[in-house]
């Protein structure tokens, strides 16, 4: 007969399934891959900051990106890498702690798809409305699409979590090495019908969105340079968009094999990497798609490496 322990205020995490002798090499690999993440993130933020020349719309937008890759990155990849050190029976979190790592992780997630949602609706109007794009993207409404794309998925997340930790709690053991809403609420012997309808909910609606306004706006970006005969243009909509369209796929690749392994328990190893691998793989990409493929950027990157060259003359 299972003995259940109800509320705790400490929860177990299972340990990352990695043989003895890879547990380093894996240590190593998301250590670096951390440690990237952050200065290649923090470091093509600083640059919009303090290059005039990039503070575009655009540019200004995309640092939502970087903001919130090192976010998501530093609530679960520090943990990670303390837990795996650590022998699997002492590897406990506070109940709180959990409910943090969790709204943070979903947070991270939905936050990815508004900010790349808001960037396609400025590269629409910079293609399609090239003699408008500074009367329509001013500074106002700058804040008023940050402001959105983190509203939402502030609220979006409140719920999701606020539904969960009003459950009580009879199992204390996390079947996985980091803390998300699905594990959360199956610690409860309660009914969670209602936190399955409104998960799934949130999720087609989140992906619908997503996908459907990415659709509609290249859709109709495709319709105007099919329709324009100047090669300027199309050539800027191919730059712009094709490095925007990549930084997408990257996160629906991953985002959607996470999710779809969360429904075969069997898979829970291949689930578990592919949730590390949504949080380490656009946040290492992100920058450098945008840094390689930026004209501003590069041009930047040239002349600070340049005027390192050179040496004042004696």
């Amino acid at each position: 007969m299972e003995n259940y322990t109800y509320n705790s205020p400490t929860l177990q995490l299972e340990a990352l399934n990695v043989s003895k002798a890879s547990v380093y090499p894996v240590f190593l690999l998301f250590l670096f891959s951390y440690l990237f993440i952050v200065v290649a993130n923090v470091s093509i933020a600083v640059l919009i900051f303090i290059d005039k020349n990039l503070h575009q719309p655009m540019y200004l937008l995309f640092c939502n990106l970087p903001f919130n890759d090192i976010l998501g990155n530093s609530i679960l990849l520090p943990h990670l890498l303390k837990d795996m050190l650590r022998p699997p029976s002492e590897l406990f979190i506070s109940y709180y702690e959990c409910v943090v790592q969790a709204f943070t992780t979903h947070m991270f997630g939905t936050t990815s798809h508004t900010v790349l949602m808001i960037m396609a609706f400025d590269r629409y109007v910079a293609i399609s409305n090239p003699l408008r794009y500074n009367t329509i993207m001013t500074n106002r409404m700058v804040m008023k699409l940050t402001v959105w794309a983190w509203g939402v998925p502030l609220v979006l997340v409140g719920i999701l979590l606020g539904l969960t930790i009003r459950l009580n709690r009879c199992r204390t053991m996390i079947r996985s090495p980091s803390c998300d809403n699905a594990s959360l609420f199956k610690l409860s012997c309660e009914s969670v019908l209602i936190n399955n309808v409104y998960g799934l909910t949130f999720t087609v609606v989140m992906f619908t969105g997503s996908i459907g306004s990415m659709v509609i706006t290249y859709t109709k970006i495709t319709v105007v340079c099919l329709t324009s005969n100047s090669k300027s243009l199309n050539s800027k909509a191919l730059k712009t968009c094709s490095t925007h369209l990549v930084v997408f796929l990257v996160m629906m690749i991953s985002a959607l094999s996470n999710i779809t392994l969360h429904r075969f328990p069997l898979y829970s190893d291949y689930r578990i990497l592919c949730g590390i691998l949504f949080h380490i793989v656009p946040g290492s990409l992100n920058p450098i798609i945008y840094g390689v493929q930026s004209k501003e950027i590069r041009h930047f990157l040239f002349k600070l490496f340049q005027s390192k060259k050179v040496l004042p003359s004696l």
